[in-house]
């Protein structure tokens, strides 16, 4: 299982917020690019940047301090926010992202979605599923709808998607642990899915439970800026956990 450690951004700096609440967000540096090399110094592979400000306004806000981290970095970057239109969307693979997530373009326009999967193919788009009482929620959880995730989730995979990210906006910053049960159910049901937990991670035993349920990763934040579990830990448990050629 791939450890992924977070990068959300907000007004240039690297902050977090409690359940999607842009009201109770707390900023951790003013350089998001140190946090990114501090990842990658301590062995990490993989980062997942959310651009907070552009899921808000629906376009790309903080593009700068992406490709800041993308050049100065050899993290295996996925991004997410605001990616609404396919110039956005080119946008961030030029600025040197492996992975774009879309989740509000899948929601409003799945036409979109599934256009852009036959452009870009199923390797460089992840799936972003976001819900909260098991409905999805978009354009930066400000917006509910009546979707059921689980459908949600098997139309997109059915159509051609590989790739899932899947927050329990409820557990998000929480550091309640992550929903387990609601990841189980979605292999369950998706045995081809690539599945990766988002929200409530505290620590290694919850990497534990996520690995033994099958994720392909876990997207760890609030437990490393809080100290409960330190990037050199997550390396270890990385090298622990890797599978033999």
């Amino acid at each position: 299982m791939r450890i992924i450690p977070a990068i959300d951004i907000s007004e240039g700096q690297c902050v977090r917020l409690t359940q999607g609440d842009y009201g109770k967000k707390t900023v951790y540096s003013q350089n998001p690019m140190e946090v990114a090399a501090d990842f990658e110094q301590s062995g990490l592979e993989y980062l997942h940047v959310v651009d907070l400000d552009g899921a808000k306004q629906r376009r790309i806000v903080n593009l700068k301090a992406l490709e800041q981290i993308t050049g100065g970095t050899e993290l295996k970057v996925d991004f997410g926010g605001g990616i609404q239109t396919k110039e956005d969307l080119e946008a961030a693979f030029r600025a040197g992202v492996r992975q774009v997530t879309i989740g509000s373009i899948a929601v409003k326009s799945p036409q979109t979605a599934l256009d852009w999967l036959g452009v870009f193919g199923p390797e460089r788009l992840i799936l972003g599923a976001d819900a909260r009482d098991g409905k999805i929620a978009s354009s930066g959880w400000t917006e509910s709808s009546s979707q059921e995730i689980g459908e949600f989730v098997s139309a997109f995979l059915k159509a051609g998607f590989r790739y899932v990210v899947c927050t329990d906006i409820g557990r998000d910053g929480m550091l309640s642990g992550p929903a387990v049960d609601l990841y189980r159910d979605l292999i369950k049901q998706n045995p081809e899915i690539k599945l990766v937990a988002s929200g409530g991670i505290r620590g290694l035993d919850d990497l534990d439970v996520l690995a033994e349920a099958g994720l392909d990763g876990a997207i760890v934040g609030k437990a490393i800026y809080e100290g409960h579990v330190s990037t050199a830990e997550l390396s270890a448990w990385v090298s622990k956990n890797r599978r033999p050629c």
